[in-house]
């Protein structure tokens, strides 16, 4: 039992940082895709960030950097 909280731990400590990094945006892009039964190939995660990052560049909203 007391290997488990330190693990417990770690890993809401990571979960935090993803979510709040926005390191999790992928995996929540594939999620939604599979669930919205989408025909075509999902983009990989190069093409993801790339798309992500120029959305941004066209869009410009509040952020902090």
């Amino acid at each position: 039992m007391d290997n488990f909280f330190p693990r417990f731990r770690f890993s809401s400590a990571a979960y935090f940082w993803n979510g709040v990094t926005g390191a999790d945006k992928y995996q929540k892009y594939l999620a939604y895709h599979r669930s919205t039964g989408c025909s075509s190939a999902p983009m990989n995660e190069r093409e993801f960030w790339r798309d992500y990052t120029d959305r941004q560049d066209k869009n410009p909203q509040g952020r902090c950097c």
